[in-house]
């Protein structure tokens, strides 16, 4: 199967230039996906864009990852609501080098053969003069153009306007097109579905100062079946920095995959071929309550991203939680498993009531809730069935003295840690 029917049947060909197919199966081609350094990791919705590149290299072309160290001075408007707070160059820059070794986990940057590159626009952006841009770039593009671009025209319409800053955001991509394709002989911008217009913009560019026809292909933004956006959860991002996200939340979040989604996730966001995923959306259909499409989601996405170790680790842990067993887990693995889904109360000498707890900890509304939910015999602690609504928990109770932990029905869990003074 050629680059492009793999990326077709898979689901991610939302938009392409014409001759983007023919291009990529007669001839080998560098092509680029930018990526923003405005926070210290990528999240899992940065992942599409990585799996993008990896077929692209996995099929004899050449990726080039461009993190965007000058644009992300400025910030992109497409899909935004409000202007991005500009960053400083040196938080920037501690960004950029936190992103590079995540995109070595999908990229070989060591190979001979159609090695992928990693460069930072701010290489020629911060060289680039006020006069030299407007002179060699804004004099392509008209007024007209720019305000009819869809993310421009919302937020004219919005209260707050839209800055020149951001505004003029398009011409500086459509710029790292042209430096791109002057320095590596690039002829393909992929994005996501919201990048069309900074992209064809670049292909403008590129056609009116070198005369040479260039591509653009997109790929779909990603809503779940349940209309939220995906990689946000309750407790947040799901970012691929193992300190912000841990692995076992990581594993967790694609595991928690809803039934319509987990099969056009194994197409997305694995390698596992056209036989392998109907094998197991077959499985899937057959036997719905053995998850099979989830946990090879979780265990395939984890190992791009975190690595085996991470995997058998977050396997274990789960194991361990949802037999109802977590005795077999030390307190620092629980700490480490619920980084993020932590509640630190203060030592009291008369304990604490459970309803407080699962109210305080986020995993019921009210405490009229919490009790019905103890009483209808929905509430664990430490891996036991907690059924009295007046009982009290103790210091003796807790896990080595230093730990509660609660489970809600069989997916939600909330772990107390007790801090003595």
């Amino acid at each position: 199967m050629d680059l492009y029917g793999e990326l077709e049947w898979r689901g991610l060909v939302y938009d392409a230039t014409e001759g983007v197919r023919d291009a990529l199966a007669r001839e080998k081609v560098t092509g680029y996906i930018g990526f923003d350094p405005t926070a210290p990791s990528l999240h899992v919705g940065s992942l599409l864009q990585m799996i993008a590149l990896a077929h692209l290299q996995r099929h004899g072309h050449s990726p080039i990852a461009v993190v965007g160290g000058g644009t992300g001075l400025i910030g992109d408007p497409s899909g935004k609501t409000a202007e991005r707070q500009l960053l400083t160059v040196e938080k920037v820059e501690a960004n950029v080098a936190a992103i590079r070794g995540q995109l070595a986990r999908l990229l070989d940057f060591e190979t001979r053969t159609a090695p992928a590159r990693l460069v930072n626009n701010a290489d020629w952006l911060t060289r680039l003069s006020a006069v030299d841009f407007m002179r060699d770039v804004g004099k392509h593009f008209t007024i007209n153009a720019m305000l009819a671009k869809e993310s421009v025209k919302r937020r004219i319409e919005s209260e707050d306007g839209i800055s020149y800053t951001e505004f003029s955001y398009a011409l500086l991509q459509a710029y790292d097109y042209l430096e791109l394709h002057d320095r590596f002989g690039c002829t393909l911008q992929m994005g996501g579905s919201d990048q069309w217009g900074n992209i064809t913009s670049g292909m403008d560019l590129i056609r009116r100062v070198r005369g040479v026809k260039t591509h653009g292909l997109v790929l779909p933004l990603i809503m779940t079946s349940a209309g939220t956006k995906f990689g946000k959860t309750e407790a947040g991002t799901v970012w691929l920095d193992p300190v912000l996200t841990t692995p076992y939340e990581f594993y967790q979040f694609w595991l928690n995959a809803d039934d319509r989604d987990a099969v056009r996730y194994l197409k997305f966001f694995t390698f596992l071929d056209e036989g392998r995923v109907s094998d197991i959306a077959a499985a899937s259909v057959g036997e719905p309550e053995k998850r099979h499409a989830q946990r090879e989601l979780a265990r395939e996405v984890t190992r791009l991203v975190h690595g085996d170790a991470a995997v058998h680790d977050a396997e274990t842990k789960s194991a361990s939680l949802f037999s109802g067993d977590p005795s077999t887990m030390s307190n620092d693995e629980l700490l480490q498993a619920f980084a993020n889904e932590t509640h630190v109360v203060a030592f009291q000498s008369d304990g604490w009531r459970v309803q407080a707890l699962l109210t305080e900890g986020g995993l019921t509304k009210s405490i009229g809730e919490a009790a019905r939910l103890i009483r209808g015999r929905g509430v664990r602690v430490n891996g036991e069935p907690f059924l009295d609504e007046t009982k009290r928990l103790h210091l003796q109770d807790a896990k080595d003295g230093q730990l509660f932990l609660i489970q809600k029905g069989k997916k939600d869990f909330l772990l107390v840690r007790i801090e003595r003074g």
